[in-house]
């Protein structure tokens, strides 16, 4: 009994550490997303695999759209998301569409990307991480990064083509 009264009491001051730790982490990020706050911290693979993070798309206005393959609103929107992304990537725009389609779907990712004619950046996140990060209940959301990596704009549901509230949002961020 003596041990095993001692080797619990060792592990406390790691515990408490541990919570502690993450308390703080929690804190950072409890509740929805905010404009004018930093972005949250986000990396997802590729479909290649490689890990790509918010913080390397830094000095770019990064758009980033959560949605899947089995969502109708982001098919919907994606056509709309491309026609934006060629008419202002020369300005330092980025879109990074992340998949949150879950399990091994890269191959249904791949070919929705296809099928879209996507040019640009796709991740997929079969854990959804992002759902949780970024306080997302539904598909798609859409988040509005500046070069500072600071969240301008944000959008639980699809974007209407022409939205003049995104469309003045991108616009100053752009400037």
């Amino acid at each position: 009994m003596k041990t095993a009264s001692r080797n619990r009491s060792l592990t406390w001051p790691a515990l408490l550490a541990l919570a502690a730790v993450s308390a703080c982490e929690l804190a950072e990020n409890a509740g929805p997303p905010q404009i004018g706050r930093p972005a949250r911290e986000y990396s997802a693979a590729t479909l290649a695999g490689e890990q790509v993070t918010l913080e390397s798309m830094r000095g770019r206005v990064v758009l980033l759209n959560l949605w899947a393959t089995w969502c109708t609103p982001c098919r919907m929107e994606t056509p709309y998301l491309q026609s934006i992304y060629e008419e202002r990537r020369d300005e330092g725009f980025e879109i990074v569409g992340i998949s949150m389609d879950t399990g091994n779907a890269a191959d249904d990712v791949a070919m929705f990307v296809d099928e879209y004619g996507v040019s640009y950046t796709i991740l997929h996140d079969p854990q959804m991480r992002g759902m949780e990060l970024y306080s997302v209940l539904g598909l798609p959301a859409t988040f509005l990064i500046d070069r500072d990596g600071v969240l301008r704009w944000m959008r639980y549901g699809p974007i209407p083509e022409d939205d003049p509230e995104f469309l003045a949002a991108l616009e100053d961020a752009l400037s």
